[in-house]
């Protein structure tokens, strides 16, 4: 019934499967991706014929997590599947970046690509099966698709590089690398390093792109034996005259509007000489391929000049960062906040402190765990002077807090030392030009600026490059126009020490090891001199939590004692919070935090807490609450739940007739613990104690026969 393709190989020790045929028949493209045991579905799926007029790709790549693949069955009330989750929306980023640049130039037809988690082995990442299997299903399809793409996970484990580590692996290791590329060369990294060197970088990009080989070889040899016909593609050479015309009339005003050297100048400028060049053409068809024609011309001026002169849109020379201001402090009731401008490039950043119960609580497929650390991108339209909708946050900007947060969180301290939870704001007030590394920037001194004790600042940079034939030009600190009309945006973020965080897309068909090598030397000189303007600002982390911060006290306490610090259905620790204000978190191995902007707060609760599961000492001395009385004595509550009773003869000094006539219901008296009866109760007496000064009268009385004595 099904004609069944399939294609295996032992790579990095474990199998990776690659079938076709069984699931999914009517789409383009379906290849069934195992590696382990780890299983994706992934289809591509292209309409005929594009839409008339259309000058863009509209490529859609979904990644989708089953919560039955690992056995699951997901929270909330609905109990399916809802929006996409963030690493869903991160994945299908990282697999889009590659493939795009493939697509046969002037392919417009809307194309989708889904690779669905249909079963995880909780060790092999989906992340890197999906990539492959989209690669293999794109490549089959008869989609117009110049590939395949291979891609690999690089880790870095006690100085030596591993391919693919699993799951349990990667706390191990300094680096969680991604690097896909074709066998020419590589299209995309996606990193996160602990401080890395460059030389370590390139040599993981360098050892992954050699290691996932054997995988590009088998999606060939699997689409030798089932790919579809190729698609054919219609003629899409332009007009020869249109072209001339618009070089002739409207490649000067192209020049001019890039003399400009304000982006909103520059602009105005290209958008009158782009309905100037729809004018020049009634027919629709001429419009279009005119204004197609238009972006190419730009491109062919702006890449020129750098390529002719060395010199950029704005004036300065390939290596040369635009001029940097920073400010710190900015935000009189935040916690920690930031102001960080690069020419036109700017992000307000707000650092938050929390407690623990301010802790991302995040159901991924390989079980539950909580996040201390989060940092989130806005990106709202006025910063490009636009007009947009506001709403939530979109693939761009998930993708470019999570480069922030890469960057960041190898710097941060632990949890045990810090027991604060941090949330980072970047708020992106103008744009042109990496607002992603004016996040990483501005994190950095904010959350220096809130207490943060990070060891040394992070700075990140967005690099570029124009290649043609021949040659090539490195960019240092790109602008928008410059990357919208370049062949690359390389990020790179760091400390003095090393890469922190790495990203690159490539919009050709690959680069080599030499633009790589020349690129990140190239980004260190720019770090280091971003780096020093920071410092200008502050150089290190504030001694202590800003004075609008909780303080955190964390001691600890039997773990037998947990129970009655919490009591019957929390009633005793919301007792204590509500009347404190402070707020508590107890772990289950008995750590308390107690957290309090009031310092008075935080104490009261403290011992408050310490007095619950303080065991009472004979001969020590405690205020207490009497809780009942009866004819023998009184009952009287201290250290937290405990009671002890005060027998009629310790109540007072002289005979007691009744004990109604010394205490009352709600009296806080002063009590001395004289032992335990044979039962563990305990056994008080007020008679000992001075109820006004608290002094120990027994004690006091010891000393006086001691006087007294010949």
């Amino acid at each position: 019934m099904f004609q069944v393709y399939r294609k295996e190989l032992i790579w990095g020790g474990r199998p990776l499967v690659l079938e076709t045929g069984k699931l999914a028949r009517q789409a383009d493209g379906a290849v069934v991706a195992t590696y382990g045991e780890t299983t994706v579905l992934c289809t591509a799926v292209a309409v005929k014929t594009a839409k008339a007029g259309q000058d863009f790709f509209p490529l859609t790549v979904n990644y989708q997590e089953k919560t039955f693949a690992a056995g699951k069955i997901p929270g909330g009330f609905f109990k399916r599947e809802g929006r996409p989750s963030e690493k869903e929306t991160l994945v299908s980023r990282l697999i889009d970046r590659p493939l795009r640049p493939l697509f046969v130039p002037g392919f417009a037809s809307e194309t989708q690509v889904i690779c669905t988690v249909l079963s995880h082995d909780l060790e092999n990442d989906p992340d890197l099966v999906a990539m492959i299997g989209a690669s293999a299903a794109l490549t089959i399809s008869g989609i117009p698709f110049l590939g395949p793409v291979g891609g690999a996970r690089v880790g870095y484990i006690d100085g030596n590089y591993a391919l693919n580590p699993t799951l349990g692996e990667m706390p191990r290791s300094q680096l969680d690398l991604v690097v896909a590329g074709t066998a020419d060369g590589v299209l995309m990294v996606e990193s996160e390093a602990k401080e890395l060197s460059e030389e370590v970088m390139l040599g993981a990009v360098i050892f992954g792109h050699r290691e996932f080989q054997p995988v590009i070889q088998a999606i060939i040899e699997l689409a030798e034996t089932c790919a579809r016909e190729p698609w054919s593609m219609t003629s899409a050479l332009p007009e020869l005259a249109i072209e001339a015309r618009l070089r002739e009339t409207i490649g000067p005003r192209i020049e001019a509007a890039y003399r400009e050297q304000g982006k909103q100048d520059r602009s105005n400028r290209l958008d009158s000489a782009k309905a100037q060049a729809a004018e020049l053409f009634s027919d629709e068809l001429e419009r279009a391929t005119a204004l197609k024609l238009f972006k190419d011309l730009e491109k062919e001026i702006v890449r020129g000049a750098v390529l002719r002169d060395g010199l950029r849109i704005d004036g300065r020379d390939t290596s040369t960062v635009r001029p940097i201001s920073c400010e710190v402090g900015v935000l009189r009731r935040a916690h920690g906040s930031a102001l960080f401008t690069r020419g036109e490039t700017q992000a307000l950043v707000v650092a938050t402190l929390g407690t623990g119960q301010d802790e991302q609580i995040i159901d991924a497929l390989e079980g539950e765990y909580r996040e201390n650390f989060m940092l989130h991108y806005n990106f709202p339209p006025y910063s490009t002077g636009e007009v947009g909708r506001l709403g939530s946050p979109g693939r761009r900007e998930v993708g470019h807090g999570k480069l922030a947060w890469r960057a960041i969180r190898p710097l941060l301290p632990t949890k045990d030392s810090f027991p604060y939870t941090i949330r980072v704001v970047s708020e992106v007030t103008e744009s042109n030009g990496s607002s992603s590394m004016a996040s990483v920037c501005g994190a950095s001194l904010a959350l220096m600026d809130a207490g943060v004790p990070l060891p040394r600042s992070v700075a990140g940079i967005a690099m570029g490059l124009i290649k043609e034939p021949g040659s090539f030009a490195v960019l240092s600190d790109i602008l928008g126009d410059e990357d919208h009309l370049g062949d690359m945006d390389f990020k790179v973020a760091g400390t003095e020490r090393g890469v922190t965080a790495l990203q690159m897309d490539i919009k050709i068909t690959s680069i080599t090891e030499e633009i790589m090598r020349v690129t990140l030397s190239q980004a260190r000189e720019g770090r280091m001199h971003i780096l020093g303007e920071m410092a200008r600002a502050l150089a290190g982390a504030r001694d202590t939590v800003n004075e609008n911060a909780p303080r955190i006290t964390t001691f600890s306490i039997p773990k037998e004692k947990i129970r009655e610090v919490i009591g019957s259905g929390g009633k005793v620790i919301r007792e204590i919070t509500e009347t404190t204000g402070a707020k508590i978190d107890i772990d289950d191995d008995g750590t308390v935090k107690v957290a309090a902007v009031d310092g008075d707060a935080a104490r009261a609760a403290i011992d408050w807490i310490r007095g619950i599961v303080a065991e009472p000492e004979v001969g020590l001395i405690y205020s207490g609450k009497v809780v009942k009385v009866v004819d023998f004595g009184a009952f009287v509550n201290f250290l937290g739940s405990r009671d002890g009773l005060v027998h009629i003869s310790e109540l007072a000094p002289h005979r007691v007739g009744k004990v109604a006539d010394v205490v009352k219901m709600g009296d806080i008296v002063k009590v001395k613990v004289l032992g335990f009866d044979d039962r563990g109760k305990v056994k008080l007496s007020m008679r000992q104690v001075d109820q006004q000064t608290g002094e120990d009268l027994g004690a006091r009385r010891q000393e006086q026969v001691k006087a007294a004595a010949p």
